[in-house]
């Protein structure tokens, strides 16, 4: 089994910027495919960036030129750069761990945008 735990969440200015980590374990293979994605309240919950084993990167409309993602493969960690942070950016992020027919999500972390 695969385990996640995210980190990096919190309070934060429009304009400000968070980093979330997202660190894997268990049996987490470096060639799956990570994702981040966020859940605001009474929204569904969407995908926010994806990254796969080999740095290919893709992003929702909404954060793109805004966040970034990244992986340390070493590490087996995923993360996701915030800037220019909007209020509407506020949700609980989760990351998403893909290989095969293994799947894992971690528990989520709270960031808010409120000034």
């Amino acid at each position: 089994q695969v385990q996640l735990v995210e980190s990096g969440g919190g309070s934060v200015q429009p304009g400000g910027s968070l980093r979330l980590s997202c660190a894997a374990s268990g049996s987490a293979s470096s060639r799956g495919v990570l994702s981040w994605h966020r859940q605001a309240p009474g929204k569904q919950r969407e995908l926010v960036a994806v990254i796969s084993s080999g740095g290919t990167t893709n992003y929702a409309d909404p954060v793109k030129g805004r966040f970034t993602i990244s992986r340390d493969n070493a590490k087996n960690t995923v993360y996701l750069q915030m800037n220019s942070l909007k209020p509407e950016d506020t949700a609980i992020y989760y990351c998403k761990y893909l290989y095969g027919l293994s799947s894992a999500w971690g528990q989520g972390t709270q960031v808010t945008v409120s000034s």
